[in-house]
């Protein structure tokens, strides 16, 4: 089922009367998720995905914009017209209830020719746990599984009636760091045998871009940018982009354009050919730099982590704005630790040049 959002908007009254003015969470949000898809929406703590979430089951109404699921406006229809299933972050489970009657309870709810009968409803629950490999627990109240178990059954309640659209409410943030790994690599594989468009919404950038086919990088409620993780990652359109997405973080220096050439403090690093002169954010990858005793851009040494395969470089720059520059290169080469000093070539691909004053990206 294709998702499309047209100019989503909410604004919600500032309950701070001292300050005035309305909270805009979401600001004109338009979208298409296209049918059977994965969509990350990505975002700093506030930025307005969980909102946008809610907007699209319906639990809130958008103050304008529309919302369409293939052909048909369900802007103002309520939840359960929807034909939506939700996965809440603190996974919202009936205490008392068994496994068996989390998951069966959305069925229970049914009328006319969709009624179930109770054998019919137990064999659509046994489905849905299968699917998620938890029909040995089906007996367990909540309270007897782990967080990754409640996750779920979480997830199988919400696929028990075979929604058109899932909506998943960071449904990671709760776990383990090991157990976040195998739940999201859970969610992926249900999704793709199930074919159900589904839109997953995390802070976690390592989340979204490792399962989803489209992220959705969202601020103070905007979008800033949407297309396929590797290529918003590779691509950013302004430095907000560049910086919340990489672990580790993007390095970013002042530097400026002399003559077409790039220069960070008193070093000429790169060319950059028709790139005006002026002041300008470099901001460089940590696999942009490659160890070469003769390279353009040096840095002040501090130590060196070994990382198996990798190697992080620690080091300080004085126009570096973090105070700190990373640097991952391959474990074969090898870092005098005697030497203060560690110099580098960069790798044209990973140096991104962003205006000062609007953070929007300079193109080279």
């Amino acid at each position: 089922m294709k998702v499309q959002l047209e100019n989503l908007t909410k604004i919600f009254p500032n309950r701070n009367k001292k300050v005035g003015g309305d909270v805009i969470a979401v600001d004109h949000f338009s979208f298409e998720v296209p049918d059977g898809e994965l969509v990350g929406l990505l975002g700093p703590s506030g930025c307005g995905k969980s909102t946008a979430l809610f907007l699209i089951c319906g639990l809130q109404k958008p103050t304008e914009g529309k919302i369409f699921f293939g052909d048909l406006d369900v802007t103002k229809l309520p939840p359960e017209e929807r034909g939506v299933g939700v996965v809440f972050q603190n996974y919202a489970l009936y205490p008392h209830l068994s496994v068996l009657q989390n998951i069966t309870f959305p069925l229970e709810n049914l009328k006319g020719e969709e009624k179930l009968t109770k054998e019919q409803m137990k064999e659509k629950a046994y489905e849905a746990a299968k699917l998620v490999q938890i029909e040995e627990l089906m007996e367990r109240k909540p309270s007897e599984l782990s967080g990754g178990q409640q996750q779920r059954v979480a997830i199988a309640r919400a696929l028990v009636k075979r929604p058109k659209v899932l909506l998943l409410d960071e449904p990671l943030s709760n776990l383990d760091a090991r157990l976040r790994l195998q739940t999201r690599e859970e969610i992926r594989r249900i999704q793709q045998e199930t074919g159900i468009t589904t839109i997953f919404v995390t802070h976690d950038q390592e989340e979204a871009m490792s399962i989803t086919d489209r992220i959705v990088v969202m601020k103070n409620g905007r979008v800033h940018q949407i297309g396929k993780p590797q290529e918003v990652y590779d691509d950013p359109v302004d430095l907000f982009v560049a910086k919340f997405l990489g672990t580790p973080p993007i390095n970013v220096f002042d530097g400026r354009v002399q003559a077409g050439k790039l220069c960070i403090g008193g070093e000429e690093v790169l060319d950059v050919p028709g790139v005006s002169d002026q002041e300008l954010t470099v901001a460089i990858r940590p696999e942009g730099f490659l160890l070469d005793e003769k390279g353009s851009f040096s840095c002040q040494l501090s130590r060196v982590e070994v990382m198996g395969r990798d190697v992080s470089v620690i080091s300080t720059h004085e126009c570096c704005q973090g105070g700190t520059v990373r640097s991952i290169i391959q474990a074969e080469n090898k870092v005098d630790l005697a030497k203060k000093q560690v110099r580098f070539t960069l790798k044209k691909a990973k140096v991104l040049l962003f205006q000062k004053d609007t953070g929007e990206r300079i193109r080279f």
